[in-house]
């Protein structure tokens, strides 16, 4: 009887090593890539039954990545494995479509149970958010207070690729826009965040794990 294949998402390849002798017991690994545009390609080549994936990564986060796979195929199931220990990222994640969301610091057990929750169809989140995490849902998104949630799945992808230094050309023709859409873009995100430099709008995609320092 043939495993069920597992996709790995992570920059960080000590961390992703460790994910493979964890789950290869009991699943098939089936690959390991380092940023949310390496996911997108190779899980539509790959179609695994589970993906588990940072949140933080380069060119494009894990819930963006998510984002991006849900429209080609509302069935995939992410897995998040982050450091993040913040019941809003679990929202945003959940929001996304998320099947799980599990700490790096939590028991290795949790991840099993969250991948194997996540082929019953089921939705794991661990035990240390779940009850902040149900408390915003009940509370509705406009009580969340998620700041993050006030942009649009394109901003949010414009404001990590300005975080992470690219030019406003370079994000236009990675995303094949104009660069002044991308700055149009840019204005809108800073004047729905009350922020007046571009600099506080890096600030504000580390503080918010959508890039990493």
């Amino acid at each position: 009887m043939s495993r069920p294949r597992v996709l790995l998402a992570d920059d960080h390849r000590m961390v992703a090593e460790g994910l493979t002798r964890l789950l290869q017991p009991e699943f098939e690994v089936a690959g390991v890539v380092e940023d949310g545009v390496a996911l997108i390609a190779v899980a539509k080549k790959l179609s695994p039954a589970v993906i588990v994936a940072d949140i933080t990564m380069p060119h494009m986060n894990g819930i963006e990545a998510l984002t991006h796979l849900k429209r080609d195929n509302p069935q995939v199931k992410v897995v998040f494995l982050t450091m993040h220990q913040d019941a809003a990222y679990a929202r945003r994640a959940l929001d996304a479509g998320a099947s799980g969301f599990v700490l790096k610091h939590s028991a290795p057990a949790e991840l099993v149970m969250a991948v194997r929750a996540a082929l019953e169809g089921k939705t794991f989140i661990t035990p240390a958010l779940a009850g902040e995490v149900l408390n915003a849902i009940r509370l509705g998104p406009k009580k969340a207070k998620d700041p993050v949630a006030q942009l649009t799945s394109r901003q949010r992808e414009i404001l990590q690729l300005l975080a992470e230094g690219r030019s406003a050309k370079e994000i236009a023709d990675a995303l094949g826009i104009s660069s002044r859409t991308v700055e149009s873009h840019k204005y809108q995100m800073m004047e729905a965040l009350n922020l007046h430099h571009s600099a506080e709008l890096i600030h504000f995609a580390i503080k918010h794990g959508i890039v990493e320092i």
